[in-house]
């Protein structure tokens, strides 16, 4: 396999130094928690080797959210980058044919390409607010077509694809006798409703992917997990991650748990400050002279767009608004897209630096206008 580094990665908080950062609009998730937060004492904890699925009380309580869903349905990973691997190492080959919507989640692209996977790339548009076509899917669907992947909520947009958008895809997917990926990351920050059902609920010819780090802090612990109800290949994917990482670490799995028997607390504070953070990027938007949206309606993301008649030195632009004002924000081509995009993070910030990096960000835009 041929790796290569991702733009997301390379330029992610984390590697340039969250230190270099006051306003990070650039996350894609809730702040990060502490461990005294979680109240949980593991003094007792034997560290052995883990359940090669993942610990059964973790299991039935992924399952339970479910009533379709089967605790054997669940294999936990660590985190949702391994489980996606998991997946696209498991059903691609240089023989078969991959089709993947984007923009989407770097590892949903790259990891493909490492494979040698030949791939039909299925560009959503801004100016058709980022919704996905059915038809274009279905054209691009080759006989040797393996594997259709999409997120949802999806990311960067933060666009919900419709019910029966989703039923013609798991339609799609039965009739051409292949898999349909949807990676869950997302689903709960799903901040105006309840968390969606797992789309796998629906046939085996859906693979859920899903994990705790965006909605819940903690992407610190790697616990995330794949949902499928086709036996069989839920046997190769056991298989391929015993060869890769055996088990999860049972500290992991621990914290895991205790989160989702918790998930209503969390999540209702975190949904709350999301809501508040909305109405202010919301209002952001309403008066910003430079940038438009696509309104997002979950998740904790959105992909807005620099206006046709406010050209920018982007290179300056970007740079100057990291170096000089602090703020951090994601660039278009973190997502193989122009770089008059940008994600936009919602969930990490408090509402003061949410406030003071949109105001950043705006005033940068001005001083960067091509003349």
């Amino acid at each position: 396999m041929n790796y290569t580094r991702m733009p997301i990665e390379i330029e992610s908080p984390e590697e340039i130094g969250y230190s270099t950062i006051k306003y990070n609009l650039a996350e894609s998730s809730v702040r990060d928690i502490q461990w005294k937060d979680l109240n949980l004492n593991l003094d007792e904890l034997l560290l052995s080797y883990s359940h090669h699925r993942g610990h059964p009380d973790l299991l039935d309580c992924i399952a339970s959210e479910s009533t379709i869903l089967k605790p054997k349905d669940v294999l936990v990973c660590s985190g949702a980058a391994t489980a996606l691997f998991i997946v696209a190492t498991t059903l691609l080959s240089p023989a078969d044919h991959l089709v993947v919507v984007r923009p989407n989640y770097g590892t949903n692209l790259e990891t493909p390409r490492a494979i040698n996977c030949a791939m039909s790339i299925i560009d959503l548009t801004f100016d058709e607010h980022f919704a996905v076509n059915v038809d274009q899917i279905r054209r691009a669907i080759q006989p040797n077509t393996r594997l259709i992947s999409l997120t949802n909520p999806h990311n960067p947009t933060g666009t919900v694809i419709s019910e029966r958008i989703l039923t013609e895809l798991v339609d799609l997917a039965e009739a051409h006798n292949c898999y349909l990926l949807v990676d869950e990351t997302y689903r709960y920050l799903n901040f105006q409703s309840p968390p969606f059902p797992y789309l796998a609920e629906k046939s085996k010819n859906v693979i859920s992917v899903s994990s705790l780090s965006k909605a819940f802090g903690v992407p610190g612990i790697r616990i995330g997990w794949i949902i499928c109800q086709d036996a069989g290949l839920m046997h190769q994917f056991l298989a391929a991650k015993e060869q890769i990482m055996i088990t999860n670490s049972v500290v992991d799995e621990q914290v895991a748990l205790h989160i989702l028997q918790r998930r209503n607390d969390y999540l209702t504070q975190a949904h709350q400050h999301i809501r508040g953070n909305f109405a202010i990027i919301c209002q952001f938007f309403s008066q910003s002279p430079y940038l438009e949206w696509v309104e997002p309606t979950a998740g904790v993301v959105c992909f807005p767009s620099l206006k046709a008649n406010y050209p920018i030195e982007v290179e300056a632009f970007y740079q100057s608004l990291y170096s000089h004002y602090h703020t951090l924000v994601g660039p278009g081509h973190w997502f193989e897209q122009e770089k008059i995009y940008m994600r936009i993070g919602f969930g990490y910030p408090t509402p003061d630096e949410l406030t003071t990096g949109l105001q950043n960000l705006d005033r940068c835009l001005a001083e960067h206008l091509k003349s």
